[in-house]
């Protein structure tokens, strides 16, 4: 149940080591060799009647133990949120609870979306690294980079901390304790903000730079388009929802309307009429059709232009929705839902030949059917015609529903606009692994053929410079 006694080595690293701090092994067979050593010692102080002392050893309890026993303590928080939340919802008043529930949701649920991001990217950089990817090479980042581990420890903090928030939530709000109930999400937004915006050398800083800078970016593109702008910018096209989810989660909380049902009301600053909703869901279009159209610029590449159509096309369907506010309904029914429709026909379509034909080289269906071209990280990967179908086809259908999150006028659907917007996301993280496919694919046929042409060179310069020339 607990591991044996341990004997320590000097290690010379001073990163390794602090003044006061136990010393660490830093080789196997050293700590073999050690424990050998040790054992005869303590053998011989048993025979000399001398008991060994215990400032040279450690009784540490067995990894394989510690990891249990923080399953179970996460087993028993889940339950006991579920358990208060359920019982704090139930004291409410049946025709309040759904309304409660509709607010409650609306500040939650964009952190846990954003949560579960943070979790696939963790998968992401985990079968990169065991397929042999240089995704620190392609995303351009340091060798101190987050791994999957970093990753998924940054996720389960967030999986703890958010819904903790939300029951403390639920819980003080059902207990007239509605001022403290209003304070639950703002003070979970405000450290959230500060963990990301801190200077200090905290939180992993040199990632949480490099993911502001990256942001600034794309906000201003106002430079040559990297590999990591426009990857970024597709992540924050999936997640349009959720930043109009924190908008109006911020609109609430700065108007103090935090705990009320004011916005349902129809002339409500933050409520369903306002125009912020549809302008915060076109924004990440708007970047990365602008991305496209400096890579034009840089580049002179016809394919940037097609690209910038493709996300140009997510604009009717944003705007054609919020129209259902603001004109008669049977304006409505009888010209713009049609509209409506059309284009988010068109957007999906288009979006859908573009992941195949470009994002991820498929090449009409050639390296489905046929394998003339496998890559290293499709046979290590992938390797199976099945998977290239179950992602072609669930990829067409959240392609669809897709539009679905888009539609202004369907908000109202909160748990459905949940799902949906989960369902990008899980797209979106199967698209990653194709997307960076694709690109080192490139890189890597590009590296081969610069070595080819330098090895052509060099043996037609010692051609050229040879002297011995025999008749």
């Amino acid at each position: 149940m607990f591991g044996g006694l341990v004997t320590t080595t000097t290690v010379n690293s001073p990163h390794l080591r602090k003044s006061g701090s136990r010393v660490v092994v830093s080789d196997p067979v050293e700590l073999g060799n050690s424990v050998e050593v040790f054992s005869d010692a303590i053998e011989v102080n048993e025979m000399k009647g001398v008991s060994a002392p215990l400032s040279t050893t450690a009784i540490l309890p067995s990894p394989v133990l510690l990891w249990r026993f923080k399953v179970l303590l996460f087993f028993v928080w889940g339950f006991a949120c579920c358990k208060i939340s359920w019982d704090s919802v139930m004291r409410m008043s049946v025709n309040l609870r759904d309304l409660f529930l509709y607010e409650a949701f609306l500040y939650y649920n964009p952190l846990l979306l954003v949560t579960m991001m943070v979790w696939f990217w963790g998968v992401n950089l985990w079968v990169f690294m065991q397929s042999n990817v240089n995704y620190a090479k392609i995303f351009d980042v340091d060798q101190n980079h987050l791994s999957h581990r970093e990753i998924w420890r940054c996720a389960t903090w967030m999986t703890i901390i958010v819904p903790t928030s939300m029951t403390a939530y639920l819980y003080l709000y059902s207990h007239g304790e509605v001022s403290l109930a209003a304070s639950q999400p703002v003070l979970l937004y405000a450290a959230l903000a500060m963990a990301l915006i801190s200077p200090f050398d905290i939180f992993y800083l040199s990632t949480r730079y490099f993911f502001l800078r990256t942001f600034w970016r794309i906000v201003f593109p106002l430079q040559a388009i990297t590999f990591p702008d426009f990857f970024v910018a597709d992540i924050f096209t999936s997640m349009s929802k959720v930043f109009s989810d924190l908008e109006r989660s911020v609109c609430r909380m700065v108007h103090r309307q935090v705990a009320t049902i004011a916005w349902f009301e129809a002339d409500s600053v933050c409520g369903s009429h306002s125009v912020a909703i549809p302008i915060v869901l076109v924004l990440p279009y708007f970047f990365r059709l602008f991305q496209c159209l400096r890579q034009y610029k840089d580049t002179r590449e016809k394919n940037a232009l097609f690209n910038a159509l493709k996300y140009s096309t997510a604009v009717p369907v944003i705007f054609l929705s919020a129209l259902k506010y603001h004109v008669f309904p049977d304006n409505w029914v009888n010209i713009y839902r049609p509209l409506w429709l059309l284009s988010s026909v068109l957007n999906s379509l288009y979006s859908f030949y573009w992941d195949l034909n470009r994002d991820w080289d498929l090449s009409c269906f050639t390296r489905i059917f046929k394998f003339n071209k496998p890559t290293f990280l499709s046979n290590v990967l992938y390797g199976r015609q099945w998977v290239y179908f179950w992602v072609i086809g669930s990829n067409l259908i959240l392609r669809c529903t897709w539009t679905y999150k888009l539609s202004a006028h369907l908000r109202h659907n909160y748990l459905t606009l949940f799902t949906i917007t989960a369902l990008e996301i899980f797209r979106r993280f199967q698209w990653a692994f194709f997307r960076v496919e694709n690109e080192w694919n490139k890189m890597t046929n590009k590296s081969n053929v610069q070595l080819s042409m330098t090895d052509m060179s060099s043996d037609e310069e010692k051609l050229l410079n040879s002297s011995n020339h025999n008749v």
